[in-house]
């Protein structure tokens, strides 16, 4: 086939037709015919040649040109379409490295062979274009909700029609016992958009947390205004949800606004996500408070809260166990969920048994440390006191507020729980030595000798031992492995270390050691002051 006049003019009709068809741009398309083209003229005059084909955008000619690139002598490795500055010289004024020439060639004819290759190009370039196009329209519209057309259901996955392509909800994104036919339509969580080889991935889901909170966005108005936003979801697909929510206006409650006049905004998404059971809960900063509320419908006697490690503690009545937990621990599970919290539910029984122990543990101790009889150990701990450094070293008249207890009393508690500490620093300093402990641990400026003989026993004898050690190895942590919160022990972790006390005594044995300039630790924190103040100023600003 030649590439004849009548042949050209129709060339920008065709990409403008095919444009229109495909939804993509028609300079695209003309490019694609450029490199069929240009293929073709290559079968014809020699692949090695570099040949490239332009077609005017105005008349649709298109014309060919054979272009040759100068280069040094030894980097010559293509003579077809590379040649030296020497051999450049005919054809060139004073040519340099890099200089092309250019030279119109006629143009190909086109056989079958040569026109089938042509199409295939073009067609590899439309749907690349077509691909291309499909993953920028839906990367755009992830975190939203489509309504999409069933097409097919493979091992468990469900196939949609998205026009054009398609997108997959997986096995673990349907809602448990739903099931589909071809052309049924659904709505779904655009959850992420991939590009891979074979055309961009579309992952929908019907399970994630975020479904729902677009569900509520769509059927309550004060969500989509901002009056009222959705603080965190927790979902157990199909069976039960917690929602927590908080109006920005004192007027609105938040809860009665997404439940709706007789429940019709809540049943509407209930409704969608096949009769799943939502407890929509008042958010609050207050992270027991909150944690109360996300327990709803168990009542709550108490709640401790442990914000080091996370982890919270709830006492309810006894007749309340069972609701708080849930059925397969469902309620606390989500309430977790909510929180982000790892929740311990007790019972007030359990709690009081707790409680007895640890009171008959700390009777025990001043009992035997400090020679007292049951009675009076007893005084000691219901007025607060839990180890024998409170004894020793709390001013005088913490103690004589005790009934029957004069200065003469305080002063021999005090003596008595002095003389035992010093007696139990002194073995443990032994036996660190013992262990091979150095003196330049020993005289570190804020480990006891109870601390210093921990850590021998864990194999730290030197201040070097010492100061290559990680903050969370001396006080404990938490490591989140498959999805659930591990507990990480610390050398000094019995001793109440925290992790801020821990930084700073291996930041200041790093820099006793001079591995550390204290000049650089100043300066990096007021870079990072720096920093936080621009950040606070550009929000500001904003």
């Amino acid at each position: 086939m030649a590439i004849t006049s009548a042949n050209q003019l129709e060339l920008l009709q065709t990409a403008e037709a095919v444009a229109r068809e495909k939804m993509i741009e028609p300079e695209l398309v003309v490019e694609a015919m450029e490199e069929s083209l240009a293929r073709a003229a290559k079968s014809r005059y020699g692949a090695e040649m570099d040949i490239r084909v332009a077609i005017d955008r105005k008349t649709g000619k298109a014309s060919f040109t054979r272009v040759r690139t100068v280069v040094e002598e030894e980097e010559l490795e293509n003579y077809q379409a590379e040649f030296t500055v020497e051999q450049a010289k005919q054809y060139l004024d004073d040519p340099k490295v890099g200089d092309q020439f250019i030279e119109e060639v006629p143009p190909v004819d086109m056989g079958r062979i040569a026109a089938q290759s042509a199409k295939q190009v073009i067609l590899q370039k439309v749907r690349e274009a077509e691909r291309d196009r499909q993953f920028e329209d839906y990367k755009d519209k992830t975190g939203t909700i489509i309504n999409v057309a069933v097409k097919r259901e493979e091992y468990g996955n469900v196939v949609v029609d998205l026009s054009p392509g398609e997108g997959v909800v997986r096995r673990n994104e349907k809602i448990g016992r739903e099931s589909y036919r071809p052309g049924d339509r659904i709505r779904c969580y655009i959850k992420d958009v991939r590009r891979e080889p074979r055309g961009p991935q579309i992952f929908l889901s019907r399970t994630a947390p975020e479904f729902m909170a677009e569900l509520f966005k769509m059927e309550v108005p004060e969500i989509y205004d901002g009056i009222i936003d959705i603080k965190a979801v927790a979902r157990d697909p199909g069976s039960r949800a917690k929602i927590a929510v908080i109006s920005y206006d004192g007027s609105i409650d938040p809860v009665g606004a997404c439940v709706g006049m007789r429940g019709s905004r809540v049943q509407a998404v209930v409704n969608e996500l096949q009769g799943e059971k939502i407890d929509i809960i008042p958010w609050n900063e207050d992270a027991p408070t909150f944690l109360v509320n996300a327990l709803q419908p168990a009542e709550v006697s108490k709640v401790v809260l442990d914000e080091e490690a996370e982890r919270i503690e709830v006492v309810v009545p006894d007749d309340q166990l069972s609701l708080a937990i849930g059925r397969r621990g469902q309620n606390v599970r989500l309430a977790s969920q909510l929180t982000n919290l790892d929740i311990d539910i007790m019972t007030e029984e359990e709690e009081s048994q707790r409680r007895q122990a640890e009171f008959e543990e700390r009777t025990k101790l001043f009992m035997e440390t400090l020679d007292l009889d049951e009675f009076f150990a007893q005084l000691l701990v219901s007025e607060g006191f839990t180890n024998l450094e409170e004894v020793a070293y709390v001013e005088l008249d913490e103690l004589t507020v005790i009934e029957g207890v004069d200065d003469d009393t305080a002063n021999e508690l005090q003596a008595r729980a002095r003389d035992f500490i010093e007696e139990q620093n002194r073995k443990a300093l032994e036996h660190a030595r013992e262990l091979g402990v150095e003196d330049s641990l020993v005289s570190f400026e804020g480990l006891t000798p109870q601390m210093i003989e921990a850590l021998a026993e864990d194999g730290v004898k030197t201040l070097e031992d010492f100061a290559t050690c990680a903050d969370w190895e001396l006080a404990g942590g938490w490591t989140t492995v498959d999805g659930e919160r591990v507990k990480d022990d610390g050398i000094l972790e019995k001793f109440d270390v925290a992790l801020e006390e821990a930084q700073v005594m291996v930041m200041t044995a790093r820099i006793q050691l001079g591995w550390v300039d204290p000049n650089d630790l100043i300066q990096d924190e007021e870079e990072a002051e720096e920093g936080e103040g621009e950040t606070v100023a550009e929000e500001a600003g904003a």
